[in-house]
């Protein structure tokens, strides 16, 4: 289900939250999905603007298209592409989880200001490992060729 931002405070405390920009979704981005919906809530992916994509590659699928997508898959059960930061879907959300992949534990966590949000509303972080890929890597093999 497709939600908007002023919908959000209706799941407080009852869903996990993912965020990204899914641009291309692939395998890890599938695997990332079931284990963060086998955490044991409903599952709501954040999708990230197109203009926040673009400092990463070129965007490939519009965001509205990718919000589609991630919609059919059956792991994820709300789909949020509001044009607000992640901190501000937190501090509105108030996941009861806010799952990542654990290559940002080992970039040293989540952003500082997430990280404070989520202190203070009390909202666990959970690290999996499930990084299959990248869509930065697809992208750079695909130009390069390999």
């Amino acid at each position: 289900m497709i939600i908007e931002f002023a919908d959000l405070r209706e799941l407080a405390g009852r869903v996990t939250m993912v965020d990204g920009s899914f641009d291309p979704l692939h395998d890890g981005h599938v695997a990332y999905f079931r284990a963060a919906a086998e955490l044991g809530r409903p599952l709501l992916c954040n999708v990230a603007t197109d203009d926040w994509t673009r400092t990463k590659h070129p965007v490939l699928l519009p965001r509205e298209r990718r919000v589609r997508v991630i919609d059919a898959l059956r792991d994820v059960a709300y789909v949020h592409a509001g044009e607000q930061s992640t901190a501000e879907v937190l501090r509105e959300l108030i996941p009861a989880v806010y799952a990542k992949g654990v290559d940002w534990r080992d970039r040293g966590g989540i952003p500082q200001i997430e990280a404070e949000i989520c202190c203070e509303l009390n909202i666990e972080v959970c690290y999996l490992d499930t990084v299959l890929n990248s869509s930065t890597e697809l992208l750079r093999k695909y130009r390069s060729g390999s």
